[in-house]
């Protein structure tokens, strides 16, 4: 035998003992691990059937939908109601919380208020003037207010009639 080849036959043999039995700890515990007690798992709870359901509420009234009570056939009608035909002046237009007023002033022996609207124009209103989508109509004007008679509608489809006032905005 050649050199070479008993050089070759040891380090053959000296690789294959160093290598020994690869992943024998990982097959130990797959081993030990057969014997261990084992947890149960709950059976899957009965699947009850469905039921449909039949919805038969489409006759009943809407709750979503304004509705007026009607006054019992005894009553007359009659009451606080707006003018629905008078003419809107331009104030009408806006919410009373968005217009502001900036000012009062007087020519002879009337008193006008100076209201801003939204959109920054301004507008001389006078005692008898509307302001406001609720039918205001101005009762008093004072260097720092203006008082309003507004006629709006309850939940019950009626009239009433309630006082606001807008301060001088400075």
């Amino acid at each position: 035998m050649s050199r070479h080849a008993i050089i070759l036959a040891i380090a053959s043999l000296t690789l294959v003992s160093c290598g020994g039995e690869q992943y024998s700890d990982l097959r130990q515990f797959v081993k030990e691990s057969d014997n261990l007690p084992r947890g149960r798992i709950p059976p899957l709870p009965d699947v009850k059937p469905y039921e449909p359901f039949n919805y038969d509420a489409y006759d009943l009234i809407d709750p979503f939908k304004p509705r007026k009570i009607e006054p019992p056939k005894t009553a007359a009608g009659g009451g606080i109601q707006p003018d629905l035909t008078r003419r809107k002046e331009p104030l009408e237009a806006y919410p009373i919380e968005n217009l502001r007023m900036v000012g009062a002033l007087q020519q002879g022996k009337v008193n006008y208020a100076l209201v801003k609207s939204p959109d920054n124009n301004l507008f001389r209103v006078k005692l008898g003037n509307y302001l406001g989508q609720n039918f205001g109509l101005i009762t008093e004007i004072s260097e720092t207010t203006i008082k309003l008679k507004e006629i709006v509608q309850d939940s019950g489809g009626d009239w009433t009639e309630r006082i606001s006032t807008m301060t001088l905005i400075e």
